[in-house]
């Protein structure tokens, strides 16, 4: 048993006997960036400050000789030899970094496909360095060349090897971005996005239950939260309640159907406001919750939408016992974050000019 000290926080973490220092830290609750967990993507470089470590086997592109000098190391491969390990990792109060954002970073779209009557899903891989984000985060989207402004995007997709991001656009009447994303953006055309950017990332690595709220297109970032979770193998239940209108204006229940089956520990329930459907729930957020779980006073919750639908999910999730600060909300500034209508029309992910 080696016991690894993170700093700047001093919070420290047990690793046992023949465990990486990245299964300790998930073990524990601590979010590193990660996607091949072979050494081959270098995703979870972090500086070793004292202590040894077995490196493993690693690709020089990953960690090179000069990061090796610096005491750089990768924690997908590496073991601690000692019975203390240091470490470089978040902030003062164990929060995750945020990664500087991009200006203009080149992307091609890969796919382009309709998830729902207004809602386009588009996929896309970088030209050049991934980008660096963490689930929940958000990029921005235009084409100023064109008169088409940049508009907040939250990534519906935990990271991937080969950079892959994945947007959920809702089509908003009178929309100039959306509308040229739904009708003019097609595969294979060369894009800039720049980010990320947002602090909705409350990692779901924590040892509470889990309750999601979406409502739109603010699945997006609950979905990639959710994905970056069941990726870890996270142990404690997971509920997610999606709300919409209509049936229709429901999707991804491919995914959260594979989710259900994949993961027992996962579940979601559909709440509709103005349809009436066998299996689904009927009413708007505060109605429907208390029938989902009477007590949230164990639980964080994570809510993303439409400001009216946010505040709605925050006062529902508190009068159901819920702490304040295990509360997470979508985080976009007002400089960032498009405009955006109540959760009786479509949501987050649009703009309105």
């Amino acid at each position: 048993m080696a016991i690894i000290t993170i700093q700047p926080s001093g919070r420290t973490v047990e690793c046992s006997s023949g465990d990486t220092v990245l299964t300790a830290l998930e073990r524990a609750g601590y979010a590193l960036p990660n996607n091949c967990r072979a050494g081959a993507c270098g995703e979870c470089k972090v500086k070793v400050l004292a202590g040894a470590f077995d490196q493993g086997t690693v690709l020089d592109m990953a960690l090179t000789a000069d990061e090796r000098a610096q005491g750089y190391g990768l924690m997908c491969m590496a073991k601690p030899l000692e019975d203390a390990l240091e470490i470089e990792w978040g902030t003062a109060d164990a929060r995750p970094k945020l990664f500087p954002p991009r200006e203009n970073a080149l992307f091609v779209v890969t796919d382009k496909r309709r998830l729902a009557l207004r809602v386009m899903e588009l996929r896309m891989r970088p030209l050049g360095k991934p980008m660096r984000y963490w689930p929940g985060q958000y990029v921005m989207l235009g084409n100023p060349d064109a008169g088409i402004p940049p508009r907040a995007y939250s990534i519906s997709n935990a990271p991937r090897p080969d950079g892959e991001l994945v947007l959920q656009v809702a089509r908003m009447d009178g929309g100039s971005t959306s509308s040229w994303v739904h009708d003019t953006l097609m595969p294979g055309d060369n894009i800039k996005i720049s980010g990320p950017y947002g602090t909705f990332i409350g990692d779901p690595a924590v040892e509470s239950p889990i309750l999601c709220l979406a409502a739109g297109t603010g699945l997006a970032p609950i979905l990639a939260l959710t994905e970056a979770a069941m990726r870890r193998g996270f142990r404690q239940p997971v509920m997610l309640v999606v709300s919409a209108r209509t049936y229709a204006d429901v999707y991804g229940l491919g995914l959260l159907a594979w989710w259900r089956a994949r993961h027992r520990k996962f579940d979601y329930r559909i709440a509709l406001t103005r349809e009436a459907r066998e299996g689904c729930l009927a009413g708007r957020v505060g109605d429907v919750l208390p029938a989902i779980t009477a007590d949230l006073s164990r639980h964080t919750v994570f809510a993303a939408g439409s400001p009216g639908f946010v505040a709605a999910s925050v006062d529902a999730a508190l009068r159901q016992g819920a702490k304040a600060d295990a509360i997470f909300t979508e985080g976009y500034n007002a400089q960032q974050r498009p405009t955006v209508v109540d959760d009786d029309h479509l949501l987050l992910g649009g703009e309105v000019a």
